[in-house]
């Protein structure tokens, strides 16, 4: 399970007096779970996302991880895989070494690594592409590759920020329902990012909105 205890947090815009962005955040997300959080750009959804998976420290508060206090644990340590609305796959490798890089970087071999990056393609129908530079996909290919990715490592937490803003409707519906398929087969807890009420409530059982630095239950 993943919990977040009185998360707080204040930003500095430049010139500017701080102002707080987070303020008493508590929740708790339970594995094969989905929450979405909404809420308007600049809201602190992708910094509260950030907090979680180490990238940036709150100036109050805790997280937990199957009730463990992680709050000072650095991100590679903490078992969560992180997907931005860019992708953020890296274009100097392949898309079978993309999805393999999170097992080198956990010490497997990389033949090993390759062979299971190999076995996840094919579950996800992108075996052919394995070999391909990540820019010679299509938009949906690329977030294929990049879910491949990110559940590869067995993540007990899974963390989506934006993850379809990019894309055209109809394709976002078809991988929306392609990502909810893939994710509850997996033992993870999912806090899914989005600005589209209609989005979170297809994918969260649970939805929350951003307000004023707080977090309010909307569902």
């Amino acid at each position: 399970m993943l919990e977040l205890q009185s998360i707080a947090k204040r930003w500095t815009p430049k010139g500017a007096s701080p102002r707080v962005l987070l303020q008493d955040i508590n929740l708790q997300v339970q594995p094969r779970e989905t929450v979405a959080l909404l809420g308007p750009s600049g809201s602190g959804k992708s910094t509260l996302l950030k907090i979680i998976a180490g990238l940036e420290a709150p100036d109050a508060g805790r997280v937990l991880c199957q009730g463990q206090d992680i709050t000072a644990k650095p991100p590679e340590r903490r078992g969560f895989a992180l997907m931005f609305q860019d992708f953020a796959l890296f274009p100097h490798l392949n898309v079978q070494d993309n999805v393999a890089f999170g097992l080198v970087e956990q010490g497997l071999r990389r033949n090993d690594a390759r062979e299971k990056a190999q076995t996840m393609l094919q579950r996800f129908g992108m075996q052919p592409y394995a070999r391909s530079k990540v820019w010679q996909l299509s938009g949906g290919e690329q977030q294929r590759a990049a879910l491949a990715r990110a559940l590869i490592t067995e993540p007990k937490v899974l963390l989506l920020d934006e993850p379809f803003s990019a894309l055209d409707a109809d394709l976002r519906q078809t991988l929306r329902a392609e990502f909810q398929a893939r994710i509850t087969s997996s033992p993870m807890a999912v806090v899914w990012v989005t600005h589209d009420e209609a989005e979170a409530r297809s994918v969260g059982a649970r939805g929350f909105r951003l307000v004023d630095g707080r977090l309010l239950p909307v569902w």
